[in-house]
């Protein structure tokens, strides 16, 4: 039976297989794939004799149950011998993704006498006699550290420092190969705020900046604040501010697509945690008309008993008509649908009650909160976190870019305004002459992405200009943000 989630590359496979040599064999193999809910990628031919031909089949499935579905069926077929199956995503992942190389050649006694002992001498006393000079000669000036307590993986949950290293590796890989940044993994085998904040001051003279990761709330809040506080260098938590960039940027290309504008439009924001905050505080700086946040309390309005003081600062300056009702109820009418939280929450139906040209970004991954082909049949955009889906809303393209320029700026710390110059210099990438419904975002391997997002952070942090106040000003948010809860 086939699934009814969307495959993903994630889940990919190659099953090796030896098949009678006729005519129909290979058609069979493809066939019984097709009827499972598999997404053949290749078919490659191994090896064959005069009665047999062996196959290596790739396919895309939705899960690892859904996986041993489809290999049970090929089992299952007259003539087919399955051999072997090998999940692609763990053969990618053996031995880590990231390594250490040499910038320097090390060939000779000459060279060694100048990169280590006695030479480096000279460079250390350099550095002690003038501190700053560390930025200049040595990897500090193009060096991240990727900092995580692993109690927020992905959408995972509390799976511990070394389950989340994996993605970090992940991010350290992206760094280098989206922003040319140097990055590295930090897991910590601590989740209490105090020691972390403790080892990351400890750590910080290492590094040109602290991408936070992975990290719960509403610790993650408390964690950034007191680090921004305490450190010289930027301190960026992405799960906050580079989802807020991102959702910006493809917000206003949508906007552009439908023909709204930001202060005409309702939106609905699904999740109240680190990028539901962060997302909704750069909307309200923004002049966004007016936002509903909903997570597990429900809808976030006046009256609401029981909430901590993030979720009371929202419900007091968000939902202007004081919406009291469930999700389905508050999208109803809705011009924009944010969704930063878990899956299948909505059905198409639920999206058919939205505003006339609505804009659905069912963010949660790999499930989103809605099933973007039932959502396109109603909605004017739809965006998911999805690589095999249009208008793929994704960090990626933010943090390189964020970072490259804060580094090359030097900057001592990450702002608002460096926010908002990045999320317009990505939305501009795809040029109001190239948007339409299914390209409101650059693809996260179009080059001139990271370039632009630096180049804006850059001029952001040499010419910071004061951003004008909403009413009420989100700026008392990252303080009342220190209570706030995790995604539903």
């Amino acid at each position: 039976m086939a699934t009814t989630r969307l495959p993903s590359a994630g889940f990919s496979i190659t099953i090796r297989i030896a098949v009678t040599a006729d005519a129909s064999s290979i058609g069979r193999l493809t066939t019984s794939v097709g009827e499972a809910g598999a997404i053949v990628t290749a078919l490659d031919v191994v090896d064959s004799d005069p009665t047999h031909v062996i196959v290596d089949l790739t396919c895309d499935t939705a899960d690892s149950n859904h996986a041993d579905q489809v290999v049970d069926a090929l089992t299952a077929l007259d003539g087919v011998d399955v051999r072997k199956v090998s999940d692609r995503t763990f053969l990618l992942h053996l031995g880590g993704k990231i390594e250490v190389t040499s910038k320097v050649a090390l060939r000779n006694r000459d060279e060694l006498s100048r990169a280590y002992t006695p030479g480096v001498a000279r460079v250390c006393m350099a550095i002690a006699e003038n501190p700053a000079d560390a930025r200049r000669l040595t990897i500090k000036r193009n060096t991240v550290a990727v900092v995580s307590d692993g109690s927020a993986v992905l959408g995972l949950g509390n799976l511990g420092p070394a389950a989340s290293l994996p993605v970090m590796e992940g991010k350290a890989a992206l760094f280098k190969r989206f922003g040319a940044v140097d990055a590295w993994p930090v897991v910590l085998d601590t989740q209490d705020t105090d020691e972390i904040v403790a080892i990351v001051k400890a750590i910080a003279p290492a590094y040109g900046g602290i991408n936070l990761e992975d990290i719960a709330a509403p610790r993650c809040f408390e964690i950034e604040a007191r680090l921004r506080e305490l450190l010289d260098i930027p301190v960026f938590h992405d799960d906050q501010h580079g989802t807020a960039i991102c959702v910006l940027a493809a917000l206003t290309n949508a906007l552009r697509v439908v023909g709204k504008q930001l202060a005409d439009v309702r939106v609905v924001v699904s999740g109240a945690g680190a990028a539901g905050t962060a997302i909704m505080k750069l909307l309200l700086r923004q002049g966004v008309g007016d936002i509903i946040a909903y997570d597990r309390q429900g809808a976030l309005h006046r009256g609401l008993t029981g909430l901590n003081s993030a979720w009371q600062w929202l419900a007091e300056n968000t939902n202007k008509e004081n919406y009291a009702g469930d999700l389905p109820g508050a999208i109803r009418g809705a011009d924009v649908f944010i969704g930063v939280s878990a899956p299948n929450l909505l059905t198409g139906d639920d999206i058919a009650g939205m505003a006339k040209d609505a804009i659905v970004f069912a963010l949660a991954n790999p499930d989103p909160e809605v099933d973007p082909r039932e959502a396109r049949k109603h909605a004017a955009v739809v965006a998911t976190g999805r690589s095999d889906q249009p208008n793929q809303i994704n960090n990626v393209l933010a943090f390189p870019g964020v970072f490259r320029g804060m580094l090359d700026a030097h900057a001592e710390e990450f702002t608002e305004e460096m926010a908002i110059a990045a999320a317009q210099a990505i939305a501009d990438v795809v040029g109001e002459d190239k948007i339409n419904p299914t390209v409101i975002v650059p693809s996260v391997f179009d080059s001139r992405v990271a370039p632009a997002v630096a180049a804006a952070v850059r001029a952001a942090a040499h010419n910071p200009s004061p951003l004008p106040a909403a009413d009420p000003g989100p700026a008392d948010l990252p303080e009342i943000a220190a209570a706030a809860s995790a995604n539903p």
